[in-house]
């Protein structure tokens, strides 16, 4: 049985870019990215679609994608939790094909270019720490906030820190401040018997895994800035979408 599955999530609805999961990237739609990045790893061993939209059930076994379930309506409202979808999928593997596996590698489609050796590094990054509750990547920060001013309600600027002593430390070199990285789609790994242990899904212990800056669609103008990257590069992703199309 397998150990390591590849979870993709997937709402018909979406409120501020409309059908984004199917919208088309580089000729192919948002969420087929993620199952190649899933299908081209050498660590992931099965691949569950998540979704309560027979249309996107539907694009996903064109890229021969099988999807045994929709998820319930009361799982895939805009505030649903990432945790109500997977408790979801771990109680239909255990009730329809048996040990439930204890790695879920969790790619969200709105972050579509990914490298699969990346996911096998992080993959191994989780199994080698045993005492890990999950792994998250997250990519440096470009700026420190520790630079940036919060409002008071009295009308002044002040620093983010209220335990700040320095004077002026707002303006100091961001390397006087610790480094700082910012929580991305590129990969999270979740753990089974963590989930099931409690009302957490990522937990107190977050194995780090750096990754590359990636573009997340937001907003539909990061279509675009997609589109173009998609073509450049012309990712090992893109030549798999091309060769496992279905009509």
């Amino acid at each position: 049985m397998p150990n390591i599955v590849a979870i993709i999530p997937a709402r018909g609805g979406s409120k501020g870019v409309p059908g984004k999961n199917i919208k088309p990237l580089a000729g192919h739609p948002l969420i087929a990215w993620s199952i190649a990045a899933a299908k081209l790893s050498k660590r992931v061993e099965g691949l569950v679609i998540t979704t309560d939209s027979e249309e996107i059930a539907e694009v996903c076994r064109r890229y021969g994608e099988e999807v045994p379930f929709l998820r319930p309506a009361a799982y895939a409202g805009d505030k649903s939790t990432d945790r109500d979808f997977m408790i979801h999928a771990l109680d239909w593997w255990q009730a329809n094909r048996g040990p439930v596996p204890e790695y879920w590698v969790h790619l969200r489609s709105t972050t579509p270019l990914r490298d699969p050796a990346h996911l096998d590094e992080a993959i191994e990054a989780i199994t080698a720490a045993p005492g890990a509750t999950c792994l998250r990547s997250a990519h440096p920060a470009p700026e420190s906030p520790f630079k940036w001013f919060r409002k008071t309600e009295d009308g002044q600027f002040t620093g983010l820190d209220p335990n700040e002593t320095r004077p002026d430390a707002t303006n100091l070199p961001r390397q006087a401040f610790p480094d700082v990285f910012i929580p991305d789609g590129y990969v999270d790994v979740l753990r089974a018997s963590f989930i099931r242990s409690g009302q957490m899904i990522h937990g107190p212990k977050i194995r780090a895994w750096v990754s590359p800056v990636s573009v997340e669609v937001d907003r539909p103008e990061d279509f675009e800035r997609l589109e173009f990257l998609a073509q450049r590069q012309r990712p090992v992703l893109l030549d798999w979408l091309d060769r496992n199309r279905r009509a």
